[in-house]
């Protein structure tokens, strides 16, 4: 019997294990070394790597070229198939980048410098341009210099737009959908320096990209046609964009400036993705990273958006106003004013082995598909170690339920915009056991759109939400290989599959009479806790009688003698002392009879006498860490600070009053730390939000 004739995929799979095996044996020989001499070694290495690096990128693009009617035989799964191979290949290309980050020397000694063909007092900046996804470096090998090189540790440098993009401000690089972009320079802020095929510059945002292009053909003829237009006039220019001491440092360093722009690309997601440590669909989280980026932080938290808003004259207030004849905040109404519930989460991948997980979790916010518009909120979610591919939200506690564990939110928009929905990204901080290395990857991403085809609002009910895998928007990406979207035969397995399919359970529900007219009083637009919403209003109050009644002209700008308003913005960004807030104001009600319930004016006054003896007192106490997202030891002992503090207070507390003696706050076994004028000062212009117009 004649031998079954392989087909052109099944031939590329044995030629991928091949390169596979090679790649393995080739890195337990770096870590070996086998005594040889260490820069005959590290040639012969280098040399290795470049020509597996070559024979995998030469798969890839056969592997695209493939087509199913070129197989002699039926194939099952074909795209899948061909979609795992590409994936192989891609984390082969990973490991060989590894490869040379391990062989790069430890320094930039002359020896070093000419053997890359790079005079160690080079002046010329164009190897060190904002170019990180592609670096070329000659390497000695045998006598002669060949060129070396080095794919982006993030994939390939030429992407296409999905979609349109009009530039906001100087700077800004206005793409269509369709466009090919070369990237010049990745950033960590999401916006990438590219460069379109007109030979225009300019900045784009990163989610409004794909890797690759159209056709494999463009890809090569538009990366040589690139290359030969790169002059020395635009090399000039984005050395220009370098600082003085960048370039200094530059000059004396050209390797270990290379080497930074390689490593700076690795973070611990790319690493586990490309080691097969975690599911195909995970990748960094793009949430955090907003929340992280010193430059922009602010920006998105909620500390940011409790503050008032500037109107565009900035002369006064956007969304501050009085009602004249109660003297209390006015309401306002807005576009979108919802509430939900985070209910569950299904058949979420767990991360893997050697992966230590701190917290699972679900970063929230406003967006329209291209922009976020509110605050970002975070959702801890728990689960059952006989079931961690569940995740649940606000579990049944014995005393008040924490901020961080609730799932009952609000979200206050005043976007006009038909693609308004809330962005829900599922993530996980965890640590490596091997390097105790920290990390947060994104388990996936949903969206749900706030109003129908017609520009209805959704009607309050419980919506599945498929989670998909990949970043925020990011299409045609599943979570995990075995989750792979298809198209099953059959009633029962297309049960089956939808039943295994990550899901996020959210509930849209109504709000009561009392709890609208209290959201009403809130900015315009915020994203928080349910719980809150009372503490939220009062600070607002706060706001308006300081801000519009206190002052003595609307045009003075001095420092306004505040404590709470100074530092209440803080407890936003740090759920544990908002929660001991919350405890110490529902003890103080408990206290107070009904007419003083009713009493607005009095309401307001005990606010400021619990706030001061407690949170304020915390804030500034030296025993209480500083703190730190997902740290188990540093929030066990703010808790344990947090505790007896309050309990200390409240024994000290006189009984006529809702405030504890002063004898507690100049007690010497409290140490607190240095006094600083911010505490008492607020100073409305730099914390006011201004208005965009």
């Amino acid at each position: 019997m004649a031998a079954k004739e392989k087909g052109p995929l099944q031939l590329l799979q044995r030629e991928v294990e091949d390169i596979r095996t090679q790649v393995d044996g080739l890195t337990a020989d770096v870590q070996k070394k086998d005594g040889s001499n260490e820069e005959t070694f590290r040639r012969y290495t280098t040399y290795r790597c470049q020509e597996l690096q070559m024979s995998a990128e030469k798969m890839l693009n056969t592997l695209k070229k493939l087509n199913k009617a070129d197989e002699p035989a039926p194939v099952a799964h074909y795209e899948q198939r061909k979609l795992l191979e590409e994936r192989r290949l891609h984390n082969i290309l990973e490991q060989i980048n590894t490869l040379f980050l391990q062989l790069s020397p430890p320094g930039p000694s002359a020896t070093a410098m000419s053997e890359i063909g790079v005079h160690p007092e080079e002046k010329n900046l164009h190897l060190l341009s904002f170019n990180t996804s592609e670096v070329t470096i000659a390497e000695n090998v045998g006598g002669k210099k060949e060129p070396l090189k080095l794919a982006s540790q993030s994939g390939p440098c030429i992407y296409t737009a999905i979609y349109d993009f009009n530039a906001e401000q100087e700077g800004d690089l206005s793409v269509q959908e369709g466009d090919v972009l070369r990237i010049i320079k990745k950033s960590a802020d999401e916006w990438w320096l590219a460069q379109d095929s007109e030979g225009n510059r300019g900045v784009v945002p990163r989610t409004y990209l794909k890797a690759g292009s159209a056709a494999d053909e463009d890809n090569e003829s538009y990366d040589e046609s690139d290359d030969e237009d790169l002059s020395e006039e635009d090399e000039e220019q984005d050395s220009e964009e370098l600082s003085e001491s960048e370039k200094k440092e530059s000059k004396s360093s050209n390797w270990a400036t290379v080497r930074k722009a390689l490593t700076e690309q690795i973070d611990a997601t790319d690493v586990l993705s490309a080691m097969g440590a975690i599911p195909s669909g995970f990748r960094a989280s793009t949430l955090n990273k907003l929340l992280i980026d010193e430059g922009h932080c602010i920006t998105y938290r909620g500390s940011h958006y409790v503050q008032p808003e500037l109107s565009q004259s900035q002369l006064s207030f956007n969304d501050l106003f009085l009602d004249p004849d109660t003297g209390r905040v006015r309401a306002r109404d807005v576009t979108t004013c919802v509430c939900f519930t985070l209910w569950s989460c299904r058949m979420i991948p767990t991360p893997g082995v050697g992966l230590q997980v701190l917290s699972r979790h679900v970063r929230l916010c406003a967006t329209d598909g291209t922009r976020v518009l509110s605050n970002i909120h975070t959702v801890r979610a728990t689960y059952s170690p006989k079931n961690p591919k569940t995740w649940s939200f606000s579990p049944q506690t014995a005393g008040i339920l924490p901020t961080l564990l609730s799932g009952h939110c609000f979200l206050r928009c005043n976007s006009d915009s038909p693609e308004l929905g809330i962005l829900f990204e599922l993530g996980v901080t965890f640590i490596r056991n091997s390097t105790g290395e920290r990390g947060e990857m994104s388990c996936g991403w949903a969206f749900l759109r706030l109003s129908d085809d017609a520009g209805n609002p959704l009607p309050n009910r419980t919506y599945e939400l498929q989670v998909n895998g990949g970043i925020p928007y990011e299409k045609d990406v599943a979570v995990e290989a075995s989750a792979m979207r298809g198209s099953p035969t059959g009633m029962f397995k297309q049960m089956f599959q939808a039943r295994r399919q990550p899901t996020l359970v959210v509930k849209l529900k109504s709000a009561n009479s009392h709890l609208r007219t209290q959201l009403s009083l809130l900015p315009d637009t915020l994203l928080h806790c349910l719980s809150c919403v009372d503490l939220l209003v009062l600070h607002r109050q706060l706001l308006a009688d300081t801000l519009l009644m206190d002052r003595p002209t609307m045009q003075a700008a001095d420092f306004l003698f505040s404590p709470v308003l100074s530092t209440f913005p803080l407890l936003l960004d740090q759920p544990d002392l908002l929660d001991a807030l919350r405890s110490a104001w529902i003890d103080a009600e408990n206290n107070m009879s009904r007419s003083q319930k009713r009493d607005f004016c009095f309401l307001k006054q005990e606010f400021v006498k619990v706030y001061l003896s407690s949170v304020y007192f915390l804030l500034h106490s030296a025993s209480l860490p500083s703190h730190r997202w997902a740290d188990p030891s540093c929030e066990e002992q703010r808790a344990r600070v947090i505790y007896d503090t309050l309990s200390s207070l409240k024994h000290n507390q006189h009984p006529s009053s809702s405030s504890a003696g002063p004898e507690v706050f100049v007690d010497a076994a409290r140490q607190h730390l240095a006094f600083d004028l911010s505490e008492l000062t607020f100073d409305f212009l730099t914390v006011v939000r201004k208005n965009k117009g």
